[in-house]
């Protein structure tokens, strides 16, 4: 019995062990995949215009750039439409971008498949569509759509939208929520389908420190004399930051009960021992052994089963998490259901990347609440009294 309930003891803080290092793996992954997909490819902060659209956008652009924290500014035009192709719509975010000065802000480009961004020029009636738009609508690499913009007027009359039929050009391909809901043109493009004339919506800019962008646009906005709305990606993106790192704390929380319980079975397992081995016992402080000794004993035989069931428990959870995406690829094809839709979720795939000083915490932590576990039943053990237990016996 004081052998099954040691193997328990170590069986359960292994899989505690095992249990935390891929759900800390997986939040990792989400954050990675948050910070390299989603916050490089949307504007860090944007400047857009109340009401009416800007018409000195390059003197703002260079009051942004006056800001040391500001690497980079870019004007957009941003629209909605409807994408027709055939009998099948979607409503999509038409969005106005110089190509030049995009890629200095985002990393928009290096998720269009091919050369289309290269060649993706004005006045040729060109359209970069996200991936999951591409697919709704079925659309390809070079077919033809046609995009519906609503007309605005001063009339309360309601007007017909206004038809362009452009040429599909390339994909963007995020893998996540972006693709659901983004085309792109070019800027000129863009300002001739919402007739601006040399206006644009707004300028983006990048950042030096992503976090740091409410503060940034702020102070950016201070400084300028167009009345502009204020916006960071904080403020649409923000809380997949803020709920990750909930999921994280919880996750540590849980790692602490987890791991907590099984070793409560350390605990029970050496009581066990010391009253199975008090004869033992007894006689080993009558042949001179110390409190010490005796303490000494029973806190490395807790202490193992902790170190054991760590290393175990790390072993499998580290080797778990390296695979974990390709795992949950496998099980969604085999039951032909994807657990996480990229038209809702910021990524289609479950992400996982191992960060070793988790692992290290995790470890320590099953390590030292093993030791914690053990001081009890060591204390016990050390106060036997030789001439009771060796008279009853």
């Amino acid at each position: 019995m004081v052998s099954f309930i040691s193997i328990s003891s170590m069986v359960g803080i292994a899989v505690g062990v095992a249990v935390i290092i891929v759900g800390l793996s997986a939040m990792n992954g989400f954050e990675r995949e948050l910070k390299n997909r989603v916050l490089s490819v949307i504007s860090h902060g944007e400047f857009e215009g109340v009401q009416q659209p800007i018409k000195d956008w390059q003197g703002l652009m260079a009051r942004a750039l006056q800001h040391e924290e500001v690497v980079a500014a870019a004007p957009y035009v941003r629209l909605t439409a409807l994408v027709e192709k055939g009998s099948e719509l979607k409503a999509v975010e038409l969005r106005g971008v110089d190509t030049k000065l995009e890629q200095q802000v985002s990393n928009l480009t290096q998720f269009v498949k091919g050369d289309a961004w290269r060649t993706f020029k004005p006045k040729e009636q060109q359209v970069v569509l996200g991936k999951g738009v591409a697919d709704q609508v079925n659309a390809k690499v070079g077919d033809f759509i046609t995009l519906m913009i609503p007309t605005t007027s001063s009339t309360t009359k309601v007007q017909a939208p206004r038809r362009v039929r452009v040429k599909v050009t390339g994909l963007l391909e995020l893998n996540g929520q972006i693709d659901h809901s983004l085309a792109i043109v070019p800027l000129e493009d863009a300002q001739q389908y919402a007739r601006l004339g040399e206006q644009v919506t707004g300028v983006s800019v990048r950042l030096k420190d992503v976090f740091n962008a409410p503060l940034v646009v702020r102070q950016v906005g201070s400084t300028l004399k167009e009345y502009v709305y204020l916006r960071s990606w904080k403020q649409k993106y923000g809380f997949l930051y803020r709920d990750i790192q909930l999921v994280r704390t919880i996750m540590y929380l849980v790692m602490v009960l987890v791991i907590g319980v099984a070793c409560f079975n350390i605990v029970s397992t050496l009581m066990m021992a010391v009253k199975d081995r008090a004869s033992e016992i007894a006689i080993l402080r009558t042949m001179g052994a110390r409190d010490a000794l005796i303490r000494r004993i029973f806190v490395w035989q807790g202490v193992f089963s902790g170190v054991v069931g760590s290393v175990i428990g790390s072993v499998f959870g580290v080797l778990l998490a390296l695979n974990l995406t390709t795992l949950i690829s496998t099980v969604e094809q085999l039951l032909g259901h994807n657990f996480l839709s990229g038209d809702i979720y910021f990524v289609d795939f479950l992400p996982s990347q191992v960060v070793w000083s988790d692992v290290v915490l995790v470890s320590g932590t099953a390590i030292v609440l093993s030791l914690l576990a053990t001081w009890y039943p060591a204390s016990k053990a050390s106060q036997l009294n030789p001439a009771t237990v060796l008279s009853a016996k």
